[in-house]
């Protein structure tokens, strides 16, 4: 997550697709323009855990790289859903794609249910319906889209001036997105600890403790 002095203490949660290089290129220009407008940035492949890196030692372990493979997309859910949920106070949607990424508009579906704001970033033509974009994707962004980056922080700041109320309450979350936010917080203050953070060994740890089959969550009553 970015770092360093910042005008205000709002966290951006930013969304999209990162499949090529010049996708996280895109997406690396959104985050850094948000952070020169004062916000702090949740990256996912930035900020988060690097697949490989953490695959590759539970497969030396033992796991077999299928299981492995589950159990640590299950670990990349959960801190998502922490990171929506509870760290960032708003999202940043990029549209663009032959057809818009799926995890993102998952996220932005669960920006949207939380009540944060969201703004959508589109500059490519490709998906269009008669020249519109999906309303069941844009509707969470009141019909409304940014197709130049350099707008996307005043967007932003008019859907927080747009907001209704407040986020929702964790306390009113449903069952399996309270198990999710708890074991992608711990998951996040594994990767914050500034003495093993960068020990992908212990973040290893971590993501074993967590989520693996040994390890299986009780739904509360």
């Amino acid at each position: 997550m970015s770092r360093g002095k910042f005008e205000n203490d709002l966290c951006v949660y930013c969304a999209g697709p990162l499949f090529c290089q010049s996708e996280r290129e895109e997406m690396m220009s959104i985050a850094d323009l948000l952070v020169d407008h004062g916000y702090r940035v949740y990256l996912p492949h930035r900020d988060g855990m690097e697949f490989r890196l953490i695959h590759e030692i539970l497969v030396e372990r033992g796991w077999e790289p299928p299981e492995a493979a589950q159990f640590l997309h299950a670990a990349i859910f959960a801190l998502d859903v922490y990171q929506l949920a509870v760290e960032c106070d708003g999202m940043v949607w990029n549209l663009n794609g032959r057809v818009p990424d799926e995890g993102a508009v998952s996220e932005a579906a669960m920006a949207w249910t939380l009540g944060k704001p969201l703004v959508a970033y589109k500059d490519d033509v490709r998906s269009l319906i008669a020249g519109r974009v999906n309303p069941l994707l844009v509707g969470m962004t009141d019909f409304q889209t940014v197709d130049d980056i350099e707008e996307i922080p005043h967007a932003l700041s008019l859907a927080r001036a747009r907001q209704l109320q407040p986020a929702m309450n964790p306390v009113n979350f449903a069952e399996r997105m309270k198990i999710a936010i708890t074991e992608g917080g711990e998951l996040w203050d594994a990767l914050c600890d500034e003495h093993s953070g960068d020990d992908n060994e212990f973040i290893t740890d971590v993501v074993a403790r967590l989520f693996s089959p040994e390890k299986t969550p009780t739904l509360q009553a």
